[in-house]
């Protein structure tokens, strides 16, 4: 061992700051302070207090609750505030498509509504010639941002 190259070893007082336990340690540095020591902590001491006294799966479902009455409340709203005699020119879907819609007996949006099944229903809009997925979408979204239910 080379002489000269290592720090000076001392016999170190350790000090707790929140109980004020003292003991003795070897270090290099002349004392040492901590915050908190194994006679003090909670999980030595045996005097662990659980914070949350409410649980967190209780809260998620409180506010998942409020969201379902919230909901309810729209929908209600909604299903009060959408006629189905709505003009189908109102979805905007383009001139085009709201003319082939009327020449094949679908003029209000409770029409749209009936027909509007699943997409691969034979009886739905596509079945309808230069009615295509696209225009369908459109439909959908117009009608969503209306306020009306849709099931797919």
């Amino acid at each position: 061992m080379k002489q000269g190259i290592h720090p000076a070893w001392h016999e170190t007082p350790v000090r707790c700051m929140t109980c004020g336990t003292t003991w003795t340690t070897g270090s290099t540095v002349d004392t040492l302070t901590v915050e908190i020591c194994s006679n003090c902590h909670p999980f030595y001491t045996g005097e662990q207090r659980i914070v949350d006294t409410e649980g967190r799966v209780d809260k998620f479902i409180k506010r998942l609750q409020q969201r379902d009455e919230i909901r309810t409340q729209l929908d209600k709203v909604a299903a009060d505030r959408t006629p189905l005699d709505l003009p189908i020119k109102d979805l905007d879907i383009g001139a085009r498509y709201t003319n082939i819609l009327e020449a094949n007996g679908i003029a209000i949006v409770g029409d749209v509504l009936d027909r509007l099944g699943d997409e691969d229903d034979d009886n739905s809009i596509l079945a309808i010639q230069g009615i295509g997925r696209k225009v369908v979408s459109d439909m959908r979204k117009s009608l969503r941002a209306k306020g009306y239910q849709l099931n797919n």
